[in-house]
């Protein structure tokens, strides 16, 4: 079983001792006295691991398997004292490696296994990249959940017989399985974190234990550990009990002085927290609340109202935020949106976010109900918005899926392009200053359990200055439904969102991506439904299952509205106040002025190629999806 274990937490080692030839790491002697590893390896010399794999002849491949895990303890106790996986920087790594070297000389192991298994000292560096972007337990815990397979199979003590620790390490496949879902391509550093998370966090006994570590590290143990050589020679066996009694004793009061003051540390540190946490709540507070009325919710009652933000409650993901379903105390369904990223501007989108949808009120925007904010040693900083839960999941939810998309009828598609339009135009002209959304987009429409649309996600919104036609700013949103002008030079108006929305009209009435990707082209909707229209072929815009339900001359003014808020000129497009009037029939529309041939700007291309259908510009942020505030989510 440990062997099997080994296969799949060392799947790098293979590689490692094909590279004998590779630079050496550096010893301690080579590394300037700054650098210092963060964790003792002297236990090298003192756990009964089996050092026979490390002394046969042709042992590389087994000995740095073994080697691996035997580091892997290490690791694994500075993730369990620091709450970080890896470590700073290579000079710190190749110091760790170094005092490997030592350890292992002292117990008779030729140092020379270490460069030779070890030949990259940035393996064990920290990286956003090593998996789905997790560096600290705070962000283990928000793309898997606090609560875990790990933590019902890997606990107590897993040596009694294999049943438990094969159930552990079945565990440890679950959990790797949900981290490979958030990154397909993911290397095999998520199931290594997995390891060390269950070793260093989940089992009490810890990475220093060695029967933990042998199960869960796949470290190999000696047969017999503990075994007396002299069991036959009564008088060396009692003189090895005197001194093993003596022994007993001595660490027995040196391990009461270290609990008391790991005991007096852990009170101080507590203190430190709490106090970083006040500062942290009250901070926000001061700065949001005041300015924007949103109710406050304490962690704890998010918390009880997710069931401990549970997996059966988890709704859908994103690359900084999770979203769970909960029920308030009196009996209100919520979604509750953690954006787990603490980059600062996280911080920026999310206190916009409060600040302004706190403010409006709108049948078609979807309400903000109240935030949250918390902090502690282990999770960090957590940050919290709490909505209305919308049980139809979210217009891009439908037109995904082709079974959806054919079940949502002329009238219901008519009804949401309605109702969208009815909230822009209250950003737009209802208050003063002026809101422009800037991620107008078929998963930020959710729909209500009537099929009422609302518009969601205002994290990039940004009101308007008054006297200014436009602003300059960092270019956010999405592919394919980004204005030209907003695109390539930044130019932010009220007819950006006029763009996107004429995008939404085409994509709700045809059924199709907004890219279509399939071919070296990369077309885009816009211009796809021009060539039609301006070819007569105006009924082939429309999507099949709707092409005989609907009047042809109110489907095909949807269409001409579409494609004139979709202009690529700003000044042909309408005010979103005016499209509304000529989607509803009270003013007539205008002949639509000629475009330019298909969009073939190299900026366009590019971002087409270098993006999926849907995905969020990456200068500013890939954010969760709105459509996790429902029952059917998908990310953004």
């Amino acid at each position: 079983m440990a062997m099997a274990i080994a296969l799949l937490l060392l799947t790098s080692a293979a590689a490692a001792a094909a590279a004998a030839a590779a630079p050496p790491i550096p010893s301690s002697s080579t590394t300037t006295p700054a650098t210092r590893c963060p964790f003792d390896l002297s236990y090298v010399r003192t756990i009964p691991w089996d050092t026979s794999l490390c002394q046969r002849p042709a042992a590389a491949p087994h000995c740095c398997q073994t080697l691996t895990s035997l580091f892997g303890i290490g690791m694994s106790q500075h993730l369990r004292q620091t709450s970080v996986f890896e470590l700073p920087n290579a000079n710190v790594s190749a110091a760790c490696l170094a005092d490997l070297r030592t350890n292992l000389a002292a117990i008779s192991i030729d140092p020379s296994f270490v460069p030779l298994c070890f030949n990259d000292s940035n393996q064990f560096v920290s990286s956003p990249s090593s998996c789905v972007g997790i560096i600290t337990a705070a962000d283990w815990i928000s793309r898997v959940g606090p609560i875990t397979p790990l933590d019902a199979n890997c606990r107590g003590d897993l040596s009694s017989g294999l049943t438990r620790c094969s159930a552990c390490f079945n565990a440890g496949l679950q959990v790797n399985s949900q981290l490979s879902s958030l990154m397909p391509n993911s290397t095999s550093k998520c199931f290594h974190f997995t390891c060390m998370y269950a070793v260093a966090m989940v089992n009490e006994r810890g990475p220093l234990d060695a029967k933990t570590s042998g199960c869960i590290l796949a470290l190999p143990l000696k047969s017999s550990v503990g075994e007396n050589p002299n069991q036959g020679k009564h008088g060396k066996r009692s003189e090895l009990g005197l001194v093993l009694g003596v022994i007993g004793g001595v660490v027995g009061v040196v391990i009461a002085a270290v609990l008391i003051g790991v005991l007096w540390r852990k009170r101080r540190k507590r203190k430190h927290d709490e106090a970083s946490h006040e500062q942290f709540v009250s901070s926000f507070k001061s700065a949001v609340l005041p300015n924007s009325g949103a109710k406050w919710f304490q962690a704890s009652e998010l918390e009880k109202a997710t069931d401990g933000f549970s997996q059966r409650n988890f709704l859908g993901k994103g690359a900084f935020g999770i979203v769970y379903k909960g029920v308030l105390a009196d009996g209100r369904l919520i979604a509750v949106k953690e954006m787990h990223d603490p980059d600062s501007l996280r911080d920026e989108e999310f206190s916009n976010e409060v600040e302004i949808i706190s403010k409006i009120r709108h049948r078609n925007l979807l309400a903000l109900r109240g935030c949250c904010v918390a902090s502690d040693a282990v999770r960090g900083r957590r940050r919290f918005l709490v909505y209305d839960y919308m049980s139809n999941g979210s217009l891009g939810d439908h037109l995904a899926n082709d079974r959806s998309r054919n079940q949502l009828s002329w009238p219901h598609r008519k009804r949401i392009l309605l109702d969208v339009a009815k909230g822009l135009a209250y950003l737009h002209h209802g208050i003063k200053p002026a809101i422009y959304h800037r991620d107008i987009k078929a998963n930020n429409i959710l729909l209500d359990n009537e099929m009422k649309a609302k518009v969601a996600d205002f994290g990039l919104a940004k009101q308007s200055l008054e006297g200014q036609s436009h602003v300059t700013t960092r270019v956010a949103g999405t592919h394919g439904y980004l204005a030209p002008e907003y695109a390539l030079y930044g130019q932010l108006t009220e007819k950006s969102d006029v763009y996107s929305f004429g995008v939404v009209i085409l994509e709700v009435i045809s059924g199709r991506k907004v890219i279509d990707s399939s071919s070296s082209s990369f077309l885009l909707i816009t211009d796809w439904a021009w060539m039609l229209l301006k070819s007569g072929k105006v009924e082939e815009i429309y999507d099949e299952a709707i092409r005989e339900e609907g009047a042809k001359d109110v489907m095909e003014r949807f269409v001409l509205v579409g494609m004139l808020c979709a202009h690529v000129m700003v000044g042909f497009r309408p005010t979103i106040a005016d499209a509304l009037k000529m989607l509803e029939g009270d003013i007539d529309v205008p002949k639509l002025p000629d475009r330019p041939s298909p969009l073939s700007h190299e900026s366009f291309r590019h971002s087409a190629k270098s993006s999926l259908y849907g995905s969020s510009v990456g200068s500013e942020r890939s954010k969760a999806s709105n459509t996790s505030i429902s029952s059917s989510s998908t990310a953004s």
